[in-house]
Parts: structure tokens; C-alpha cells; sequence
């Protein structure tokens, strides 16, 4: 169900063309709230397409590929963590950014949100301008990166910077953008014991709701994805207490 937008709500972010305006999914059930996303993400230059529950997301989604979701995780019917999984299972949309907007504030939700694959974690109440920040920053973390066109191969592995594709024995591995962020800093700087803090700063700079435990997390699901036995890691090597370290398996 589709929130309706007055089109003379919609005001024009500065220098932005409508075919440059990138494609956010807002999904929030609360219209006032709703519409004051949408008023603020429109102002900043993004175009946004607004739903009160999440029964057609997946299916609109397909239709016209957002640049990114913000859900709300108390949703009627499918909540956000349920549609965050669709999303997350859906081929083409797998690796689309998500921003989870809620008013639940504690850590077993958050952590809950990352490893369904949530990029980022705005509680309410929340700033408008500070949304805007974040909704940013997750996209820039889709622009940021070394020389595009440098692929790492390391043992089995093969990471392509410029198309953000990691590749398994010839097989293409989804990542998250922020999975992939991680992986590529750990990989790029491998040989080296880098600590939750270090990880944190260099992925996350402006994401203040991860913590440095949450990086646990990112690592488990990476594990998960690359490595033959996740229980038996061949990259991603823990260094107990201290924190991580990329190796390349001889």
C-alpha cells in the first residue's frame, strides 16, 4: 500500500537533476512520521517512494530498483526484520543498503538488525538532518574505495573493488556494503591484527549505534559466506582479545 505524496511537498534538492535524484524506499506505517522522511530526503536531493506496510515492498522493489530501504522495524503484518530477509534473499535487491528506523532501543534488536544484514540503526525520536547524514553516508559507502578496477585474489578468494563482487572458487558470494567494506579494509591491510576499534573507525566512521562487539558480528556472517568450515576459519583469523587479522591460506 502506497503512502500518497502531495507533489507540491516535493521540493527540489539544489543542483540535482531528477535523473540524478537516487531512489529511497521509505516503508513506516506512522504517515506524519512518513511524510516527514519524505519531506526532508526530497529537500536533500533524493527522490522517495513511501509504504505503509511492507506486503508489496519486495515486488515494487524489483519493479524500479531503490538505491537504498529505510525500514521501520514495527510494521503491521511483515515487520522490518522480516522484510530486511526478503530483501536480503531477493537476488538482484541482496545487496541494496538498509537502514533500520525504530524506537526499539536495545542492543539484542541491534544486533538482531546486523545480522539479518542491516547497514545501519536510527532510533526514534530521531533529527531529520541526522537521517539525511546517515542515509548518505551508507551510499557513499557504495562510491568510496582503492583504484577501481584493482581485483584481490587471495588464495580461493577474489574480491573486485569496482563492482564491489566477492567470488568464492568462481562463485559470486553476496555481500552487504557493509560486509563487503569490511572484508575489502581487512583483506587490503591483510597480514596485519587490526582491532574492533580500528575496524569500527575505518567502516563505520559515522555510524554511531555499531559498537566494537558488533564488528563480531560482521565477522561471523563473513565467515560464514567465505570461508569452506566457519568454524575453522581460513581468512578471517581471531586474535583473542585483541581483535582480527586477514590471512592468505598457503
Amino acid at each position: 500500500m502506497h503512502l500518497p505524496i502531495d507533489p507540491h511537498e516535493r521540493p527540489q534538492g539544489p543542483g540535482i537533476s531528477g535523473a540524478a535524484r537516487p531512489l529511497v524506499f521509505v516503508v513506516e506505517d506512522d504517515t506524519d512520521i512518513a511524510r516527514l522522511i519524505s519531506h526532508n530526503l526530497q529537500a536533500a536531493g533524493f527522490e522517495v517512494q513511501s509504504f505503509v506496510d511492507g506486503a508489496s515492498v519486495v515486488n515494487e522493489a524489483l519493479r524500479q530498483l531503490p538505491a537504498l530501504f529505510l525500514l521501520d522495524v514495527m510494521l503491521p503484518g511483515t515487520d522490518g526484520f522480516d522484510l530486511c530477509r526478503q530483501v536480503r534473499q531477493t537476488g538482484i535487491l541482496s545487496s541494496t543498503p538498509i537502514i533500520f528506523l525504530t524506537a526499539k532501543t536495545g542492543e539484542a534488536d541491534r544486533v538482531k538488525g546486523l545480522e539479518l544484514g542491516g547497514d545501519d540503526y536510527i532510533t526514534k525520536p530521531f533529527s531529520p538532518r541526522e537521517l539525511v547524514a546517515r542515509v548518505r553516508s551508507v551510499l557513499r559507502g557504495l562510491r568510496q574505495g582503492p583504484t577501481a578496477g584493482e581485483v584481490l585474489r587471495l588464495g580461493d578468494l577474489e574480491i573486485n573493488i569496482s563492482s564491489m563482487t566477492v567470488n568464492v572458487l568462481g562463485r559470486n558470494v553476496l555481500t552487504t556494503v557493509r560486509e563487503f567494506r569490511l572484508l575489502q579494509y581487512l583483506a587490503t591491510h591483510r597480514g596485519r591484527v587490526l582491532t574492533r576499534d580500528q575496524l569500527l573507525d575505518a567502516v563505520w566512521k559515522e555510524t554511531p549505534f555499531v559498537t566494537p562487539r558488533s564488528i563480531d558480528v560482521y565477522i561471523r556472517r563473513l565467515r560464514e559466506k567465505i570461508e569452506p568450515d566457519a568454524r575453522y576459519p581460513r581468512y578471517l583469523k581471531t586474535l583473542r582479545g585483541v581483535g582480527y587479522r586477514f590471512e592468505v591460506p598457503k
